[in-house]
């Protein structure tokens, strides 16, 4: 196989990383099971950093990013896959190690591929992504603490694990704060997606007390750092925070006080770590609890070539909601 498409290829030049739209063919893609030709990916923070050169995402070079795509396999040594299956793919390292989603064509091992559950199309799937699974593993996360009612926290929260979040927690009956740098310029996005309130400030930039305030019955915590000290401190007794972000540093300086005094409890997901059944069952539910509504107000398409200049406002803040990729477009 011959055919020619193109990729985005991130290659060291004089020891910076530097991203370029290039034209590969199927000889020039990684070994692994299955061929796929791929349909859409979408944007994630980690894609931002790679494109940007920010923190050392990407581990060895040239590598194509894209943390997750779906498409159709065109080709599979694998019993698991034919051509013609819908697949998607999330996690397992593509975009940092191993060849990812920018690009119309991937070769990748069957076993970081799930099959498109029934009711998505592959535009769907992209605009849940690595972020909604994350989002659907956080809220059961919630779910299995016996969190299933009351006030919810939801930090980072114009961001996609966020956002989609926000809207799976609304669906559930749970009462929804949402907290953003920006509060003001989110508000009618955010209470859109189900939210009852938008927060904000400087405070949450600073190191909290010990203990504050009860505020919340649970948590889901995408940023880390100073704002996941902050809301453990504010946890009601017996609280749980699904916690699945590193944005804001991986330290975390806080006291055993709240784990001991209000008996809070700390749930970490992550969406690569976690055995099949468990992201097939979170992809199953994300098919029939996250609405098209939801899905259509929280993203917006671009095609490969605006990749780049979208990681800027990644970096910068300014984006919120999905980014979903069309590679052919």
């Amino acid at each position: 196989m011959t055919t020619t498409f193109q990729a985005i290829v991130v290659d060291q030049v004089e020891g910076k990383p530097v991203p370029q739209l290039k034209n590969l063919t199927v000889a020039d893609l990684p070994a692994g099971e299955v061929l796929v030709a791929i349909d859409y990916s979408s944007i994630n923070y980690k894609d931002a950093m790679a494109l940007t050169g920010t923190g050392k995402i990407i581990r060895s070079f040239p590598m194509v990013p894209g943390i997750d795509f779906a498409g159709t396999v065109v080709e599979s040594s694998s019993a698991d896959y034919q051509a013609g299956d819908k697949v998607v793919l999330t996690g397992w390292s593509v975009g940092e190690r191993f060849w990812g989603g920018y690009s119309q064509m991937q070769r990748v091992k069957a076993e970081w591929l799930v099959p498109l559950p029934a009711g998505l199309s592959s535009e769907s799937a992209m605009a849940i992504g690595t972020a909604g699974l994350t989002a659907m593993l956080c809220v059961m996360a919630l779910q299995d603490a016996g969190v299933h009612h009351g006030k919810i926290l939801v930090t980072g929260a114009n961001g996609g694990v966020g956002s989609v979040a926000i809207s799976l927690l609304a669906g559930l009956g749970y009462e929804v704060t949402a907290l953003s740098q920006r509060p003001d310029e989110n508000r009618d996005y955010l209470m859109g997606l189900g939210a009852k309130d938008v927060i904000g400030g400087p405070e949450w930039k600073e190191k909290p007390a010990p203990l504050g305030s009860q505020r919340w019955q649970g948590a889901v915590d995408v940023v880390g750092g100073t704002v996941l000290a902050r809301v453990l401190s504010e946890m009601d007794y017996g609280g749980a925070v699904a916690a699945c972000g590193l944005a804001g540093g991986f330290g975390l300086e806080t006291t055993v006080m709240p784990f001991i005094l209000r008996g809070v409890r700390l749930l970490g997901v992550d969406s690569v770590m976690c055995p099949k059944d468990r992201r097939m069952a979170a992809w199953q539910r994300l098919a029939s609890e996250f609405a098209a509504p939801a899905q259509a107000q929280m993203q917006r398409i671009a095609g490969l070539g605006e990749v780049m200049a979208l990681a800027k406002d990644f970096m910068a803040g300014t984006s919120r909601g999905r980014v979903v990729v069309d590679v052919n477009r």
